[in-house]
């Protein structure tokens, strides 16, 4: 389908930022992934508009992605086009105690200008690896934060191409949910609503949150950070370690001793690899406790 269609995207996006077989390993945090049949950067919210209304108009398949953190692309690749949205969609300005932030814009980079401005709220997500769009669509949370105590408003682009400002309730968050994806909405941009603190405060909680991810969480290695959900009053490492699954290995992918919530690629592991690995540990952890753990993350292609 993308060949038959090549000619109106290349009206939309320049040459140079539209790539055929584009290996998604070099684009996932957990390294892995085959061929994507489209590859397309997208470089403004006219062009991302303009693009997703092609798609629709023609059932072009597709799938956005912003910095790849919590994705897992099958070895086949992708029979479809795939749309980054990550340095072409990446404006951040501060409004007083607002920041509002493209869908492309690094959480780290809001997290920078919220201490530069002396906003606090925004914290616990300082060292989360992926963007504003993604943490959207996932209602992102660490150290018992989440997008949807901060989220003032989202403008997105609906099935029908408008450009729409939902509000936080009717962005209908839930655990590592929205309406995002439920709706095959867009997301453009994010306005947060933070409060005024102190700078060193801010900065003490920011550097004390950044030694906790390092002592705890196998950051040398990639991954996609925690696989699973976490279960209803229960925590997902806790029950993978009771399984006596520490350090259980399909190919170059390992369940994390460090933390038995990631699944790592600790070298040469492919997706089949940990796709393999994430179905093992969920039959061994239900045999074990009688709770299925579900993926956190999305899988994308054929498995």
């Amino acid at each position: 389908m993308i060949k038959d269609i090549l000619n109106e995207i290349l009206n939309i996006i320049p040459e140079d930022r539209v790539c055929r077989d584009e290996p998604m390993n070099k684009h996932t945090s957990f390294r892995t992934g085959g061929p994507a049949d489209c590859y397309i950067r997208i470089g403004s919210v006219e062009e991302l508009s303009a693009l997703f209304n092609l798609f629709n108009s023609t059932g072009q398949e597709y799938v956005v992605i912003g910095n790849g953190s919590n994705l897992l692309f099958s070895d086949r690749g992708y029979r479809g086009a795939v749309i980054e949205i990550l340095s072409g969609m990446s404006s951040l300005s501060v409004e007083g105690e607002k920041i509002v932030a493209d869908a492309g814009t690094l959480l780290s980079k809001v997290s920078d200008a919220a201490l530069k401005n002396s906003l606090k709220g925004f914290e616990f997500a300082s060292g989360i690896p992926g963007t504003v769009g993604g943490a959207m669509v996932m209602n992102a949370g660490a150290y018992g934060g989440e997008m949807k105590d901060i989220v003032l408003s989202v403008r997105v682009i609906d099935k029908e191409g408008r450009s729409v400002e939902l509000s936080n309730e009717e962005m209908d968050f839930g655990y590592r949910k929205s309406v995002i994806k439920e709706k095959g909405y867009i997301v453009t941009q994010t306005v947060f609503s933070l409060e005024k603190g102190e700078e060193a405060e801010i900065e003490s909680r920011i550097r004390e949150l950044s030694g906790m991810r390092r002592e705890k969480q196998p950051l040398e290695f990639p991954s996609a950070g925690s696989t699973f959900k976490r279960p209803e009053n229960n925590f997902a490492g806790k029950l993978i370690m009771e399984a006596g699954l520490s350090g259980l290995k399909s190919g170059g992918a390992k369940v994390s001793e460090k933390h038995c919530g990631f699944i790592i690629n600790e070298g040469g592991a492919t997706s089949g690899d940990i796709y393999s690995l994430i179905k093992e540990v969920q039959e061994k952890v239900f045999q074990s406790s009688g709770i299925r753990l579900e993926p956190e993350v999305m899988m994308i292609g054929e498995f």
